[in-house]
């Protein structure tokens, strides 16, 4: 009786009680599931804000308002620096001195100024007496022909006078024939006499001599019209030719006046250069560095001699995007930025619950790579809240950025991760394209 009394007291639980859970247990079980299916329903319809995020770092928004190198003017020598690495700097301020190898330079350049002037000077002088010289010879051959054609009429009159002249001379003689006839007849006849007979042969012989020297008149006159038309042609020729010569040398005055021209441009340039002995700040800033920092040291005309940075409140991000990222982003697009220095807490979907970042937007992207399939992006401050004070957000500072795309549901970021597609075009550039 004993050992039954022990043997149930004692009795070993079954498997089936073994692996049964309490309620506790149950309870609990439910409560992890219930809050794992939540959890995958608020991932599912939870939005997600996708964004291209980028590096770069703090520039000056206006290209001349970035880093710039300071070159020497002239070939020389460093005279003196009067200023240092760190020196803020005006605009105008001395910041070195420089000497030229030669000093004589100066003064041989000054003369051959001066030398250049007194040829240009002797040029337009010779120009101004060649072009009277050519309007004088166009007056006097206009003179001279204006004579000849005068000479010309004149000469033709008198050949039409010694034509009327022959042709009444002619008339006289003919008349004179036929009275010497008639006398010669009339003489055979007896009716008249000897002396009639040589009166009539004299006339005809006067007559005859008039006439001749009328035909010689004539020749004359024709020999002479011609000479004065061809003194004419040679008028008009010889003073063409003078013209022509004249201006053959007007060209060549010209061209020795456009040599010289030319060369004084060039001498004053090297009077500019030299009196730019002393190189001065284009504009406000800070000298970052002294490339050439010893007294006496050599240098070539256009080598650098030291940086500037210009002071500037005009600042932005210069970001560099991957080129899968690229056609995804347009001007006016909304950015996140972490800057080097400042601490932040960033949730890339979710930039509400982000600290420490701030706000800017794209207002330029390169049309083309940087040859390593980087694209550049700026970015400008936006007008909610300004960056850091630019004596702690400098030139140079490295930028984190976060460039804002689409809002899409969670569910359809983890898919869209998981099977490596590209972020969903943003919807105002879809908008616009239909639009257009």
């Amino acid at each position: 009786m004993i050992d039954k009394h022990v043997e149930t007291k004692y009795k070993t639980p079954s498997l089936l009680n073994i692996v049964q859970t309490n309620k506790a247990g149950k309870m609990l079980a439910y409560i992890a599931l219930y809050f794992f299916i939540a959890v995958i329903i608020f991932l599912i319809f939870a939005p997600w804000q996708q964004t291209a995020s980028g590096t770069g770092r703090v520039v000056a928004y206006a290209p001349l308002d970035r880093q710039q190198f300071i070159e020497a003017p002239i070939p020389g020598r460093i005279v003196k620096w009067h200023v240092r690495e760190g020196s803020t700097v005006k605009k105008g301020d001395l910041i070195v001195d420089i000497s030229d190898n030669d000093p004589m330079y100066l003064e041989r350049l000054k003369e051959e100024k001066t030398a250049v002037e007194m040829r240009i000077a002797a040029r337009e002088s010779r120009i101004e007496s060649l072009k009277a010289r050519i309007a004088s010879i166009n007056a006097s051959m206009n003179n001279a022909k204006s004579a000849a054609k005068s000479r010309t009429r004149m000469s033709m009159d008198r050949l039409d006078a010694a034509y009327q002249s022959l042709e009444a001379a002619e008339a006289v003689h003919k008349t004179a024939i036929l009275n010497l006839n008639r006398q010669k007849t009339l003489y055979k006849q007896g009716l008249a006499s000897k002396r009639a007979v040589e009166t009539a042969e004299m006339t005809e012989a006067k007559a005859r001599t008039d006439m001749n020297r009328a035909k010689a008149s004539v020749s004359a006159a024709k020999s002479e019209t011609i000479a004065l038309e061809s003194d004419q042609s040679k008028v008009s020729t010889d003073g063409l030719a003078s013209i022509e010569d004249a201006k053959a040398s007007l060209a060549s005055a010209l061209s020795d006046l456009a040599s010289a021209k030319a060369d004084l441009p060039k001498i004053e340039a090297s009077l500019s250069r030299q009196h730019s002995q002393s190189v001065k700040a284009p504009r406000d800033g800070t000298i970052m560095r002294l490339i050439v920092s010893q007294d006496g040291e050599m240098v070539k005309m256009g080598e650098p001699l030291s940086i500037l940075i210009p002071d500037t409140n005009e600042r932005a991000a210069e970001i560099w995007i991957d080129g899968n990222d690229m056609p995804l982003i347009t001007d006016g697009r909304e950015v996140r930025l972490q800057f080097q220095g400042w601490p932040v807490i960033q949730f890339s979907g979710w930039p509400g619950l982000s600290f420490g970042t701030f706000g800017g937007h794209v207002v330029l992207v390169d049309p083309t790579d940087n040859g390593s399939g980087k694209f550049r992006v700026l970015v400008r401050p936006d007008k909610i809240k300004d960056w850091p004070p630019g004596k702690y957000l400098r030139q140079g500072v490295r930028v984190n950025a976060w460039i804002f795309l689409n809002r899409v549901s969670m569910g359809y970021e983890i898919w869209r991760r998981f099977n490596d597609f590209p972020p969903a075009i943003p919807m105002e550039k879809e908008s616009k394209e239909k639009k257009e």
